[in-house]
Protein backbone atom coordinates (compact mmCIF):
# COMPACT_ATOMS: atom_id res chain seq x y z
CA UNK A 1 0.00 0.00 0.00
CA UNK A 2 1.49 3.15 -1.02
CA UNK A 3 2.57 5.91 1.47
CA UNK A 4 0.20 8.71 1.86
CA UNK A 5 2.19 12.09 2.06
CA UNK A 6 0.04 15.43 3.18
CA UNK A 7 1.61 18.95 2.14
CA UNK A 8 0.76 21.06 4.80
CA UNK A 9 1.55 25.43 4.20
CA UNK A 10 5.26 26.08 5.61
CA UNK A 11 4.67 28.45 8.64
CA UNK A 12 6.32 32.13 8.82
CA UNK A 13 8.07 32.68 11.98
CA UNK A 14 5.45 34.49 13.72
CA UNK A 15 3.04 31.90 13.12
CA UNK A 16 5.77 28.92 14.17
CA UNK A 17 5.64 30.88 17.57
CA UNK A 18 2.07 30.99 18.64
CA UNK A 19 1.82 27.45 16.72
CA UNK A 20 5.01 26.35 19.36
CA UNK A 21 3.61 28.19 22.50
CA UNK A 22 -0.35 26.62 22.01
CA UNK A 23 -1.92 25.44 25.65
CA UNK A 24 -4.77 24.01 26.88
CA UNK A 25 -6.41 27.59 26.84
CA UNK A 26 -5.37 30.24 23.95
CA UNK A 27 -6.66 33.40 22.40
CA UNK A 28 -4.94 34.79 19.46
CA UNK A 29 -5.63 38.36 18.63
CA UNK A 30 -4.57 38.32 14.95
CA UNK A 31 -4.46 41.98 12.56
CA UNK A 32 -6.29 41.36 8.84
CA UNK A 33 -4.16 39.03 6.76
CA UNK A 34 -1.69 37.84 9.18
CA UNK A 35 -2.62 34.40 8.50
CA UNK A 36 -4.47 32.92 11.68
CA UNK A 37 -6.86 30.71 9.84
CA UNK A 38 -4.05 29.30 7.93
CA UNK A 39 -2.22 28.67 10.96
CA UNK A 40 -4.99 27.04 12.90
CA UNK A 41 -5.87 24.38 9.81
CA UNK A 42 -1.91 23.70 9.71
CA UNK A 43 -1.68 22.94 13.10
CA UNK A 44 -4.80 21.11 13.64
CA UNK A 45 -4.21 19.16 10.45
CA UNK A 46 -1.48 17.64 11.93
CA UNK A 47 -3.34 16.45 15.09
CA UNK A 48 -6.15 15.19 13.47
CA UNK A 49 -3.28 13.31 11.37
CA UNK A 50 -2.37 11.74 14.82
CA UNK A 51 -5.67 10.78 15.92
CA UNK A 52 -7.19 13.78 17.58
CA UNK A 53 -10.71 14.60 17.20
CA UNK A 54 -11.37 18.34 16.16
CA UNK A 55 -14.14 20.31 17.24
CA UNK A 56 -14.63 23.45 14.47
CA UNK A 57 -16.47 26.36 15.50
CA UNK A 58 -17.28 29.57 13.11
CA UNK A 59 -19.66 31.74 13.71
CA UNK A 60 -21.83 31.16 10.05
CA UNK A 61 -21.43 28.61 7.50
CA UNK A 62 -20.20 30.92 4.96
CA UNK A 63 -16.82 31.56 7.10
CA UNK A 64 -16.87 27.52 8.21
CA UNK A 65 -17.20 26.42 3.65
CA UNK A 66 -13.51 27.82 2.54
CA UNK A 67 -11.26 25.87 5.84
CA UNK A 68 -13.88 22.76 5.33
CA UNK A 69 -12.89 23.00 1.30
CA UNK A 70 -9.11 23.82 2.12
CA UNK A 71 -9.06 20.81 4.94
CA UNK A 72 -10.35 18.13 2.35
CA UNK A 73 -8.25 18.68 -0.15
CA UNK A 74 -5.26 19.17 2.21
CA UNK A 75 -6.01 15.70 3.46
CA UNK A 76 -7.35 14.07 0.82
CA UNK A 77 -4.89 11.07 0.78
CA UNK A 78 -5.94 10.58 4.49
CA UNK A 79 -9.35 10.97 4.52
CA UNK A 80 -11.89 7.96 5.04
CA UNK A 81 -14.89 9.71 5.44
CA UNK A 82 -15.92 13.25 4.32
CA UNK A 83 -19.86 14.84 3.94
CA UNK A 84 -20.33 18.82 3.71
CA UNK A 85 -24.13 17.79 4.32
CA UNK A 86 -22.73 15.74 7.75
CA UNK A 87 -19.91 19.02 8.26
CA UNK A 88 -16.99 16.21 8.67
CA UNK A 89 -14.03 14.41 7.76
CA UNK A 90 -12.85 11.45 8.95
CA UNK A 91 -9.31 10.04 8.67
CA UNK A 92 -7.97 6.52 8.09
CA UNK A 93 -5.78 7.54 11.22
CA UNK A 94 -8.98 8.10 13.52
CA UNK A 95 -8.72 11.92 14.07
CA UNK A 96 -11.34 14.06 12.51
CA UNK A 97 -12.91 17.29 11.56
CA UNK A 98 -16.35 17.83 12.83
CA UNK A 99 -17.52 21.33 11.73
CA UNK A 100 -20.44 23.51 13.58
CA UNK A 101 -21.71 27.24 13.25
CA UNK A 102 -21.92 29.36 16.28
CA UNK A 103 -25.68 30.80 15.24
CA UNK A 104 -26.79 27.42 17.49
CA UNK A 105 -25.86 28.06 21.03
CA UNK A 106 -25.98 24.12 21.82
CA UNK A 107 -23.30 23.83 18.98
CA UNK A 108 -21.02 21.06 19.78
CA UNK A 109 -23.51 19.85 22.58
CA UNK A 110 -23.10 15.68 23.24
CA UNK A 111 -19.90 15.37 21.43
CA UNK A 112 -16.15 14.63 22.62
CA UNK A 113 -13.47 16.26 21.49
CA UNK A 114 -9.13 16.23 21.86
CA UNK A 115 -9.30 20.19 20.64
CA UNK A 116 -11.77 22.61 20.30
CA UNK A 117 -10.98 25.63 17.85
CA UNK A 118 -13.47 28.86 17.57
CA UNK A 119 -12.30 30.69 14.42
CA UNK A 120 -13.14 34.46 13.98
CA UNK A 121 -14.37 34.33 17.64
CA UNK A 122 -14.65 38.43 17.55
CA UNK A 123 -17.41 38.00 15.33
CA UNK A 124 -20.03 36.47 17.48
CA UNK A 125 -20.88 39.62 19.54
CA UNK A 126 -23.03 38.09 22.10
CA UNK A 127 -23.73 35.12 23.97
CA UNK A 128 -20.49 33.12 22.60
CA UNK A 129 -19.72 32.61 26.55
CA UNK A 130 -23.23 30.53 27.16
CA UNK A 131 -22.39 28.55 24.57
CA UNK A 132 -18.31 28.22 25.27
CA UNK A 133 -19.44 27.15 28.86
CA UNK A 134 -22.47 25.35 28.62
CA UNK A 135 -21.77 23.52 25.05
CA UNK A 136 -18.24 23.62 23.69
CA UNK A 137 -16.19 23.06 27.26
CA UNK A 138 -18.01 19.75 28.29
CA UNK A 139 -17.07 18.56 24.85
CA UNK A 140 -13.62 18.40 25.95
CA UNK A 141 -13.96 17.11 29.78
CA UNK A 142 -13.51 13.40 28.86
CA UNK A 143 -10.42 13.82 26.72
CA UNK A 144 -9.03 16.79 28.70
CA UNK A 145 -8.94 18.73 25.50
CA UNK A 146 -7.91 22.08 24.21
CA UNK A 147 -9.46 25.33 23.90
CA UNK A 148 -8.59 27.65 21.23
CA UNK A 149 -10.14 30.73 20.05
CA UNK A 150 -9.15 32.99 17.04
CA UNK A 151 -10.11 36.76 15.59
CA UNK A 152 -9.61 40.40 15.08
CA UNK A 153 -11.29 42.83 17.30
CA UNK A 154 -14.10 44.36 16.85
CA UNK A 155 -14.39 47.23 19.21
CA UNK A 156 -14.69 47.08 22.75
CA UNK A 157 -17.72 45.44 24.33
CA UNK A 158 -17.78 43.61 27.82
CA UNK A 159 -20.75 41.21 26.24
CA UNK A 160 -18.07 40.11 23.82
CA UNK A 161 -16.85 36.72 24.90
CA UNK A 162 -13.63 37.50 22.49
CA UNK A 163 -12.57 40.73 24.31
CA UNK A 164 -12.93 39.32 27.40
CA UNK A 165 -10.61 36.26 27.04
CA UNK A 166 -8.34 38.71 25.77
CA UNK A 167 -8.92 41.56 28.52
CA UNK A 168 -9.44 39.23 31.75
CA UNK A 169 -6.33 36.78 32.59
CA UNK A 170 -8.24 35.60 35.30
CA UNK A 171 -10.06 33.63 32.85
CA UNK A 172 -6.92 31.32 32.22
CA UNK A 173 -5.98 31.93 28.40
CA UNK A 174 -3.01 32.91 26.97
CA UNK A 175 -3.17 35.43 24.34
CA UNK A 176 -0.83 36.16 21.50
CA UNK A 177 -0.81 39.47 19.86
CA UNK A 178 -0.35 39.44 16.21
CA UNK A 179 -0.65 42.64 13.94
CA UNK A 180 -0.95 42.80 10.18
CA UNK A 181 2.98 43.74 9.97
CA UNK A 182 3.90 40.47 11.17
CA UNK A 183 3.20 38.42 8.68
CA UNK A 184 5.97 38.95 6.79
CA UNK A 185 5.11 37.27 3.53
CA UNK A 186 3.48 40.32 2.37
CA UNK A 187 4.92 43.60 0.37
CA UNK A 188 6.44 45.67 3.44
CA UNK A 189 5.26 48.15 0.78
CA UNK A 190 1.54 47.39 0.96
CA UNK A 191 1.54 47.29 4.77
CA UNK A 192 3.41 50.32 5.19
CA UNK A 193 0.97 52.30 3.44
CA UNK A 194 -2.14 51.12 5.14
CA UNK A 195 -2.02 53.65 7.96
CA UNK A 196 -2.29 56.01 5.38
CA UNK A 197 -5.37 54.37 3.59
CA UNK A 198 -7.80 54.12 6.23
CA UNK A 199 -9.31 56.24 9.08
CA UNK A 200 -7.01 55.78 12.26
CA UNK A 201 -9.30 53.77 14.33
CA UNK A 202 -9.90 51.43 11.62
CA UNK A 203 -6.06 50.43 10.62
CA UNK A 204 -5.60 50.16 14.63
CA UNK A 205 -8.84 47.45 14.89
CA UNK A 206 -7.87 45.83 12.04
CA UNK A 207 -4.26 45.79 11.14
CA UNK A 208 -2.79 46.64 15.03
CA UNK A 209 -5.54 44.17 16.18
CA UNK A 210 -6.23 46.38 19.33
CA UNK A 211 -9.14 47.14 20.89
CA UNK A 212 -10.59 50.30 19.48
CA UNK A 213 -13.63 52.29 21.61
CA UNK A 214 -16.17 53.72 18.91
CA UNK A 215 -18.08 54.76 21.21
CA UNK A 216 -19.37 58.13 20.04
CA UNK A 217 -17.09 58.33 16.54
CA UNK A 218 -18.54 59.36 13.67
CA UNK A 219 -17.69 57.05 11.20
CA UNK A 220 -18.22 58.36 7.71
CA UNK A 221 -17.74 62.16 8.20
CA UNK A 222 -19.22 64.28 5.64
CA UNK A 223 -16.26 66.58 5.03
CA UNK A 224 -14.95 63.62 2.82
CA UNK A 225 -17.76 63.97 0.71
CA UNK A 226 -16.81 67.36 -0.15
CA UNK A 227 -14.27 69.85 -2.10
CA UNK A 228 -13.90 73.21 -0.14
CA UNK A 229 -16.81 72.32 1.84
CA UNK A 230 -19.16 72.29 -0.42
CA UNK A 231 -20.59 69.42 -2.81
CA UNK A 232 -19.91 69.15 -6.66
CA UNK A 233 -21.80 69.63 -9.62
CA UNK A 234 -22.50 66.51 -11.86
CA UNK A 235 -19.84 65.81 -13.85
CA UNK A 236 -20.40 66.66 -17.60
CA UNK A 237 -18.33 63.19 -18.69
CA UNK A 238 -18.29 59.48 -16.88
CA UNK A 239 -17.67 55.97 -17.56
CA UNK A 240 -21.17 54.88 -16.53
CA UNK A 241 -24.15 55.15 -14.28
CA UNK A 242 -25.33 52.40 -11.94
CA UNK A 243 -28.06 52.12 -9.19
CA UNK A 244 -28.04 50.07 -5.59
CA UNK A 245 -31.35 49.16 -4.19
CA UNK A 246 -31.84 47.80 -0.84
CA UNK A 247 -35.67 46.39 -0.57
CA UNK A 248 -35.23 43.83 1.98
CA UNK A 249 -38.26 43.55 4.35
CA UNK A 250 -36.97 44.86 7.99
CA UNK A 251 -39.77 45.93 9.94
CA UNK A 252 -42.88 43.84 9.27
CA UNK A 253 -44.62 47.10 8.04
CA UNK A 254 -47.17 46.98 4.94
CA UNK A 255 -44.73 49.79 3.52
CA UNK A 256 -41.38 48.60 4.20
CA UNK A 257 -38.58 51.68 3.58
CA UNK A 258 -36.70 50.91 0.13
CA UNK A 259 -33.44 53.20 -0.40
CA UNK A 260 -31.99 53.68 -3.90
CA UNK A 261 -28.37 55.92 -4.48
CA UNK A 262 -27.73 56.51 -7.83
CA UNK A 263 -23.70 56.63 -8.60
CA UNK A 264 -21.50 58.16 -11.67
CA UNK A 265 -18.31 56.27 -11.85
CA UNK A 266 -15.06 57.71 -13.69
CA UNK A 267 -12.46 55.37 -12.79
CA UNK A 268 -9.36 57.04 -13.61
CA UNK A 269 -10.60 60.52 -12.27
CA UNK A 270 -9.62 62.58 -8.95
CA UNK A 271 -13.18 61.20 -7.86
CA UNK A 272 -14.11 57.92 -9.21
CA UNK A 273 -17.09 57.64 -7.63
CA UNK A 274 -19.97 60.88 -7.85
CA UNK A 275 -23.29 60.13 -5.68
CA UNK A 276 -25.56 61.82 -8.58
CA UNK A 277 -28.84 61.61 -6.36
CA UNK A 278 -30.99 59.23 -4.30
CA UNK A 279 -34.57 57.95 -3.42
CA UNK A 280 -36.11 56.99 -0.22
CA UNK A 281 -39.89 55.42 -0.16
CA UNK A 282 -42.35 52.86 1.98
CA UNK A 283 -43.36 51.16 -1.23
CA UNK A 284 -45.64 48.42 -1.13
CA UNK A 285 -44.33 45.31 -2.25
CA UNK A 286 -46.12 44.52 -5.64
CA UNK A 287 -46.05 48.60 -6.20
CA UNK A 288 -41.87 48.06 -5.95
CA UNK A 289 -42.56 45.52 -9.66
CA UNK A 290 -44.03 48.66 -11.31
CA UNK A 291 -41.39 50.89 -9.64
CA UNK A 292 -38.24 49.60 -10.04
CA UNK A 293 -38.64 49.66 -13.94
CA UNK A 294 -40.89 52.84 -14.55
CA UNK A 295 -39.03 54.90 -11.93
CA UNK A 296 -35.39 53.66 -11.16
CA UNK A 297 -34.23 52.18 -14.30
CA UNK A 298 -35.65 55.03 -16.25
CA UNK A 299 -33.73 57.53 -13.86
CA UNK A 300 -30.38 55.57 -13.92
CA UNK A 301 -30.80 55.91 -18.12
CA UNK A 302 -31.78 59.43 -17.93
CA UNK A 303 -29.07 60.19 -15.40
CA UNK A 304 -26.37 58.18 -18.11
CA UNK A 305 -27.30 60.67 -20.37
CA UNK A 306 -27.06 63.88 -19.21
CA UNK A 307 -23.67 62.83 -17.32
CA UNK A 308 -22.51 61.59 -20.75
CA UNK A 309 -21.64 58.01 -19.76
CA UNK A 310 -19.84 55.89 -22.05
CA UNK A 311 -20.53 52.86 -21.04
CA UNK A 312 -24.01 54.04 -20.77
CA UNK A 313 -26.26 52.64 -17.72
CA UNK A 314 -25.00 49.69 -15.75
CA UNK A 315 -28.68 48.76 -14.26
CA UNK A 316 -29.22 48.37 -10.84
CA UNK A 317 -27.65 46.23 -8.29
CA UNK A 318 -30.35 44.73 -5.41
CA UNK A 319 -29.36 42.53 -2.73
CA UNK A 320 -30.58 39.16 -3.48
CA UNK A 321 -32.97 38.78 0.25
CA UNK A 322 -36.58 38.83 1.09
CA UNK A 323 -38.21 41.17 -1.61
CA UNK A 324 -34.82 41.47 -3.54
CA UNK A 325 -35.10 37.93 -5.05
CA UNK A 326 -38.67 38.23 -6.38
CA UNK A 327 -37.07 41.76 -8.32
CA UNK A 328 -34.65 40.05 -9.37
CA UNK A 329 -36.03 36.66 -10.84
CA UNK A 330 -38.80 39.10 -12.44
CA UNK A 331 -36.15 41.11 -13.69
CA UNK A 332 -34.32 38.16 -15.48
CA UNK A 333 -38.02 36.84 -16.91
CA UNK A 334 -38.61 40.05 -18.56
CA UNK A 335 -34.61 41.53 -19.64
CA UNK A 336 -34.89 44.30 -16.57
CA UNK A 337 -31.34 45.12 -16.23
CA UNK A 338 -30.97 44.55 -12.58
CA UNK A 339 -28.28 42.13 -11.47
CA UNK A 340 -27.70 40.51 -7.75
CA UNK A 341 -24.92 41.82 -5.50
CA UNK A 342 -22.13 39.76 -5.19
CA UNK A 343 -22.66 36.79 -1.91
CA UNK A 344 -18.99 38.06 -0.73
CA UNK A 345 -20.80 41.54 -0.32
CA UNK A 346 -23.97 40.53 1.29
CA UNK A 347 -22.69 37.69 3.36
CA UNK A 348 -21.01 40.40 5.70
CA UNK A 349 -22.36 41.92 8.20
CA UNK A 350 -23.03 45.94 8.03
CA UNK A 351 -20.17 46.96 10.02
CA UNK A 352 -17.14 44.38 7.92
CA UNK A 353 -18.98 46.31 4.86
CA UNK A 354 -18.55 49.64 6.30
CA UNK A 355 -14.90 49.06 7.87
CA UNK A 356 -13.89 47.82 4.18
CA UNK A 357 -14.91 50.70 2.31
CA UNK A 358 -14.21 52.65 4.44
CA UNK A 359 -10.39 53.55 2.89
CA UNK A 360 -12.16 55.15 -0.22
CA UNK A 361 -14.46 57.01 1.95
CA UNK A 362 -11.39 58.26 4.08
CA UNK A 363 -9.20 58.72 1.01
CA UNK A 364 -11.70 61.37 -0.67
CA UNK A 365 -12.35 58.85 -3.74
CA UNK A 366 -16.16 59.29 -3.11
CA UNK A 367 -17.75 62.60 -3.96
CA UNK A 368 -21.57 63.73 -3.12
CA UNK A 369 -23.15 66.61 -5.84
CA UNK A 370 -25.33 69.29 -4.99
CA UNK A 371 -28.56 67.36 -5.94
CA UNK A 372 -28.20 64.75 -3.60
CA UNK A 373 -26.68 67.04 -0.88
CA UNK A 374 -29.28 69.29 -0.86
CA UNK A 375 -32.36 66.67 -1.10
CA UNK A 376 -34.96 66.28 1.06
CA UNK A 377 -37.21 63.29 1.24
CA UNK A 378 -40.46 62.85 3.47
CA UNK A 379 -40.06 59.70 4.92
CA UNK A 380 -41.78 58.30 8.10
CA UNK A 381 -43.37 61.34 8.77
CA UNK A 382 -40.01 62.97 8.67
CA UNK A 383 -38.96 65.45 6.42
CA UNK A 384 -34.79 65.55 5.95
CA UNK A 385 -31.95 64.52 3.99
CA UNK A 386 -31.87 60.43 4.94
CA UNK A 387 -28.93 59.75 2.91
CA UNK A 388 -26.92 62.23 4.86
CA UNK A 389 -28.46 61.26 8.32
CA UNK A 390 -28.11 57.64 7.85
CA UNK A 391 -24.23 57.64 6.26
CA UNK A 392 -23.13 60.26 8.43
CA UNK A 393 -25.16 59.08 11.56
CA UNK A 394 -23.58 55.86 11.10
CA UNK A 395 -21.50 54.33 14.38
CA UNK A 396 -19.99 51.11 15.03
CA UNK A 397 -21.43 49.11 17.76
CA UNK A 398 -24.67 51.06 17.77
CA UNK A 399 -26.81 48.12 18.27
CA UNK A 400 -30.17 50.38 18.06
CA UNK A 401 -29.92 52.07 14.44
CA UNK A 402 -33.34 52.49 13.01
CA UNK A 403 -33.58 52.89 9.34
CA UNK A 404 -29.81 52.18 7.29
CA UNK A 405 -31.40 51.31 3.87
CA UNK A 406 -29.07 54.44 2.01
CA UNK A 407 -26.24 53.08 4.40
CA UNK A 408 -26.46 49.80 2.63
CA UNK A 409 -26.85 51.25 -0.78
CA UNK A 410 -23.69 53.17 0.12
CA UNK A 411 -21.57 51.00 1.00
CA UNK A 412 -22.88 47.96 -1.74
CA UNK A 413 -22.10 50.95 -4.06
CA UNK A 414 -18.67 51.53 -2.63
CA UNK A 415 -17.92 48.16 -2.93
CA UNK A 416 -19.22 47.62 -6.88
CA UNK A 417 -18.09 50.78 -7.99
CA UNK A 418 -14.47 51.37 -6.90
CA UNK A 419 -13.63 47.92 -4.67
CA UNK A 420 -10.43 45.53 -5.32
CA UNK A 421 -8.68 42.42 -4.30
CA UNK A 422 -7.17 44.00 -1.24
CA UNK A 423 -10.80 43.57 0.27
CA UNK A 424 -14.15 45.50 -1.58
Amino acid sequence: MPVARVKFRKLHAAQRSIYDGLTARTVLRCGRRFGKTELLETTFSKRAILGRKIGWFTPSYKLMRPTYTRLQRMLAPLIAHASKVESLIELHTGGSFEFWTLDNEDAGRSRDYDDAVIDEAGLVMEGLQVTVEQAIMPTLLDRGGTLTLAGTPKGIDVKNFFYKTCSDKSLGFKEFWAPTRDNPTLDPAGVATLQEKYPPLVYQQEFLAEFVDWSGEAFFSLDKWMVNNQPIEWPLRCDAVFAVADTAAKTKRTNDGTGVVYFALTQHAQYPLVILDYDYAQIEGNTLESWIPHVVLTKVKNLADQCGALRGSLGLFIEDKSTGIVLLQKGAALGWPVQAIESRLTGFGKVERAISVSRYHYQEKVKISRVAHDKIVAYKEESQNHLLTQVMGFRVGDNDQKDDDLLDCYTYGVAIGIGDSEGF
